[in-house]
Order: C-alpha cells, then structure tokens, then sequence
C-alpha cells in the first residue's frame, strides 16, 4: 500500500468510528507504532483528523448519539465482562444509580434479585430489572431521547435532584487521560453530570475501545471518578496513568 492510500485509508477509519488507537492501526497497516505517529502528526498538521492521547479522532462533529440497539451489539464480550465486575460491587440494600448505557443493561440482566433500590433513566434497565421482585426500580421521567431510550432534560435534571445513592455505575462514549469523560450530546453530559452529583462512590464503566477518544461534551474530569472498569485492552500506559490520579483500575478477565 503506498504512504497516500494508507493516509486516506486512516481517515476513512477514524471518521467511521469517530476515534482509533495507534496500536489498532499499526496491527492493520503491518507497520510500526512510530509510523503510525508520524502519520497522524501529517494528517493533523493536514486538519484532517486531531490527535489525541493513543490514537486520533474524527475532526467531524459527533453530536448525535448512536442507536441503542446499534451499541448493543458493538463489542459486547467486554461489556459483558466489565458489567459483572461491577456487580460484584453491589451489596443487598444498596442505593444504586444506572445510565442508559448498554453496559448498564448487561449489568440490570446480571444483578441478582436482593433488596436493593435502582434510580435509572433508561429504559432498557427498568424494564430489565422489573422482573426482580426484591428490586425497587425508580425511572427518572423526563423526555424521551428515542436513539438511546433514555428519559433527558429539564424534568429528568430535576428529579435527580431529589435522590442521594450509594453507587452510580456510568458508561460513556469517549474516556480521555486529560480532557476526562465525555459523551456524544450535551443532555446525555448533564445527566451524568447530575448522576455523579448525588453518588458517594462513581463507577465508570469503559472497555477499551473507548480510550484516546473525546467526545463533543465533557462530563466530568478525573476528581470526581473513584473506579474504571475495563477490560484487558486497557494499555498498561493508560492504567499507570490513572493509577497517578489515585484512579482504582479493576480488568474484567
């Protein structure tokens, strides 16, 4: 393949994906991770893509959230994985908040039934965790985001305000080692925003794939994330990294 069509070809991916790692690009193109970096300083210096920590992003704006039913089915051994992890954090009585993540929903299928109360806005969770009698399900309300079916906005913001839980479990669409946690619209950021809020201990819940990537609206920065759970994909830079940021690092095997 000659320099120009790998060039073309790397812009193609990153606007495709909104974001793509070095190390997934070294693999493709069967050249080094130093090649790979020069590539991507070129494109950039070309306004054609924007480095980030890893990897690159898409320069395109990336307002709009994808399709539930579309993240679903993207890279579900590791949400799978990472959602029982997060699980095992769960005690009988604990207050818990869940996204409307389609992590979260693997973790709604995984919890077992023991008494506990689950404030969402999704929902895919509510109606997933309706079949546990022991479980106390409270839905946000609000207005219907259809791409996520998820409830946002005004009304949704204020009833989170009423409500104090023990745990909030958080996915998000972009996880950056200096920008922080970001997601793909602003009414998603303000429900998180508003979900770290009233948690005493946060859980961010990202496989790997969503490392190096930032996203159109930033949720929070690292102060106020206790926990990421990831999976094995997680490079060791990125996990000493957030380590120094006194971040716990749990790798769902």
């Amino acid at each position: 393949m000659l320099v120009a069509e790998r060039y073309e070809r790397i812009v193609q991916l990153v606007n495709e994906r909104g974001s793509i790692r070095v190390s997934e690009l070294s693999e493709l193109f069967e050249v080094t991770e130093e090649t790979i970096r020069r590539d991507l300083d070129k494109l950039e210096q070309a306004g054609r893509l924007r480095r980030s920590h890893g990897g690159a992003v898409s320069v395109k704006d990336h307002p709009v959230e994808t399709p539930y039913f579309d993240r679903e089915v993207v890279r579900v051994e590791e949400k799978k994985k990472i959602a029982l992890e997060a699980v095992k954090l769960i005690q009988p009585h604990d207050r818990i908040i869940l996204d409307a993540s389609s992590t979260a929903w693997y973790m709604a299928k995984s919890v077992p039934d023991i008494p506990l109360t689950v404030l969402t806005n999704s929902i895919k969770v509510a109606v997933e965790l309706s079949s546990k009698e022991k479980v106390e399900v409270i839905s946000t309300g609000g207005s219907l985001a259809s791409r996520s079916l998820s409830y946002v906005g005004p009304l949704a913001e204020r009833s989170l305000d009423t409500y104090h839980v023990d745990k909030a479990f958080l996915s998000c669409r972009g996880v950056h080692l200096e920008w922080g946690v970001s997601e793909s619209n602003e009414l998603q950021a303000r429900m998180k925003q508003k979900m770290i809020g009233i948690a005493d201990q946060v859980y961010l819940l990202a496989d790997s794939s969503k490392f190096g990537t930032q996203a159109l609206a930033q949720v929070v920065g690292w102060e106020e994330i206790g926990t990421v759970i990831s999976d094995n994909g997680i490079s060791f830079e990125d996990v000493e990294r957030l380590q120094e940021r006194s971040i716990e690092i749990i790798r769902a095997e």
